[in-house]
């Protein structure tokens, strides 16, 4: 999210030198997904890439596979499209969009995203409970360069998780998973969702690890802490810090931010939340040593993670987000 469209390019180009299975990269008020990742397609060959997340609702299901198509068309097939409501607040305040109803909503979308990416011909028809689309196509529909659109669905609290389970081909996690959280609320909640759809299988998961690399350990750490305490503002993101007795912490950080001070926000992110934070500091290393051919400057308020994507047949190595 950090630095520009052609930072982000350039890092994907790193990614695919270094070996990395994916590179993914996210919108914000001032970044499109899209035009993001059509430069990281440019700039690439091999791995895959694919948008952490996509805003579910800020596009008609009609443009967002119109997007897809391109998208995919221009990666070869690499591109795999992953969607997220945002919380109630940025819904509205941002999209200006109703608020209710956020993870039903969703799983009417992913399937009429399907459902949209194979039509070809004749006339396409939905009407559903949160949307309403007729297309009679005056000219021939072009066929995707896939034929089955991969949907990964982002969710953080437990009914949404479960409308991944539901309708995704995965689901993009937080920075602020941690193993006991994906193990005791994640997990049931998304195997509770395939059931309820009639879904014989088991959802990967695909995470963050927050990473800061720094010539000091301290300076690193700082500045992981730094997202974490950012992170720790959310109220959307309060199932995880109840879920470890975070309030005291969270209750100050919160704070902190109210007036201003930065600074502290990030000093409050204590011992007791670090050991559960998926996070790594490091010194850095030469850039021989990393199998870069040149350094990647980006901005303090980027948010540079390795991804991983897990499920019952072990790990997959991901790229880093841009």
């Amino acid at each position: 999210m950090g630095g520009d469209v052609a930072t982000c390019a350039h890092v994907a180009a790193i990614a695919e030198r270094s070996g990395f299975a994916s590179a993914w990269t996210a919108e914000f008020y001032d970044r499109s997904a899209s035009v993001s990742l059509a430069a990281m397609a440019a700039a690439t060959s091999r791995i895959r890439l694919g948008s952490a997340i996509m805003y579910a609702f800020a596009r008609t299901p009609l443009l967002t596979v119109a997007e897809a198509r391109d998208l995919d068309e221009l990666t070869r097939g690499r591109f795999v499209l992953g969607v997220g409501t945002g919380t109630r607040q940025l819904v509205a305040a941002w999209h200006g969009l109703e608020a209710d109803h956020l993870a039903p909503r969703l799983e009417e979308l992913v399937p009429l995203l399907r459902r949209l990416w194979r039509f070809r011909e004749g006339q396409f028809s939905h009407q559903g409970r949160f949307y309403r689309l007729s297309l009679r196509p005056t000219l021939e529909v072009r066929a995707p360069v896939r034929a089955d659109l991969e949907v990964w669905v982002a969710g953080v609290n437990a009914r949404m998780v479960e409308a991944a389970g539901r309708v995704g081909d995965g689901l993009v996690g937080h920075p602020l998973f941690t193993p006991e959280y994906v193990a005791e609320v994640v997990r049931p909640a998304l195997a509770r969702g395939a059931e309820l759809a009639g879904r014989r299988l088991a959802v990967p998961v695909a995470g963050y690890l927050i990473c800061a690399v720094a010539e000091q350990v301290e300076q690193a750490r700082h500045d992981a802490a730094s997202q974490v305490a950012f992170s720790a503002v959310v109220r959307a993101f309060d199932p995880i810090q109840r879920f470890h007795g975070f309030d005291r912490e969270v209750a100050e950080i919160r704070e902190a931010f109210r007036v201003g001070d930065k600074g502290r926000m990030t000093a409050l992110v204590s011992e007791r939340i670090w050991r559960h934070s998926p996070s790594t500091a490091r010194r850095t290393r030469p850039l021989s040593d990393m199998s870069l051919g040149s350094p990647v400057s980006m901005s303090s308020h980027c948010c540079c993670s390795r991804a991983w994507v897990s499920s019952q047949a072990g790990s997959m190595r991901a790229g880093p987000r841009s």
